[in-house]
Formats: C-alpha cells, structure tokens, sequence
C-alpha cells in the first residue's frame, strides 16, 4: 500500500472510532431483557477501530521507499461482490435471522476472497454464525435476530 494512503487512512479512522466511542455514551446502557446494553457493541468497535489505526499509523514508519515502478491494479469484481454480498446482508438480517444471513454472507465472503475447499469455508461460516449466536445470546443474554418462523424451530 501507499504510505500516505494509509497515513491518512489511519487518521480518518482514528477520528471515526473515537466518534463511535464518543457517542455510544449518550446510547442507553440497557435494553429491556437483555444483559447486554446496545451502546456496548458501538463502543467495542469504537475502541477495535481506535487500536488498529493507532497500529497502521505506527507500522507506516517502518514501510519501505517507495520507488514508484509498480502500480496496483483495483479489483472491482471482488468489491462489487463483496457490497452486494453486505448490502443482501443488512437487507435479510431480520428476515432470515442472524445465523442464516450471517452464514450466508461470511460464505459469499470467503468464497469471493478465496476459491477453493468449499467443505472448510461453509464448517467455518457455521462455525462463526452459530458460535458468536451462542455467545451473544447465552452467554451474555443479549438479544439477536433469531431464526425464522417459517422454518418452525
């Protein structure tokens, strides 16, 4: 990557991440039957966003001199891909429920990152949806879109 790309790029996201930690203050820190407040997972990005910039600020110190030769070529296939896969995935989240729109995406993801060993990337899409579900919603008591009625379960 470019130096002053990520330079900048880092700074933006600093700011963003201290906005969502800012004003996940003024969300209410708890949810009728729900352990887990809707400003905590704002503020958890916010913080993860906050240190993984701090880092790629610090890590443009230690890049390489540019020497300008190579150009790098943008893959918009994969970024269309990829925007269409989260838009369906914001758009079938109440609908389907979490665990299946999340598979589903985290799927299409992986496939369109990756090709290959299609039996390792849906265990592992399974995996992530149904585990961060068990978490989240046992474990924590927070509150998730669950599966849909007309599956009957």
């Amino acid at each position: 990557m470019s130096k002053t790309f990520d330079r900048y790029a880092s700074l933006a996201f600093l700011a963003l991440g201290t906005g969502f930690v800012y004003q996940s203050q003024y969300i209410s820190q708890s949810a009728y039957g729900s352990n887990v407040g809707p400003n905590i997972f704002p503020m958890g990005l916010g913080v993860i966003l906050i240190l993984l910039s701090l880092r790629l600020f610090f890590e443009t110190f230690r890049y390489k001199a540019e020497d300008g030769r190579e150009k790098e070529v943008l893959d918009y296939k994969r970024f269309s891909i990829i925007l269409i896969a989260a838009i369906g995935y914001v758009l079938l989240l109440e609908p389907l429920g979490y665990i299946i729109s999340t598979f589903f995406f985290l799927l299409v993801g992986f496939q369109t990152m990756d090709r290959g060993k299609p039996l390792a990337t849906i265990l592992i899409a399974a995996a992530f949806a149904s585990g961060i579900y068990i978490v989240y919603v046992k474990l924590l008591e927070g509150t998730l879109p669950g599966l849909p009625a007309w599956l009957g379960l």
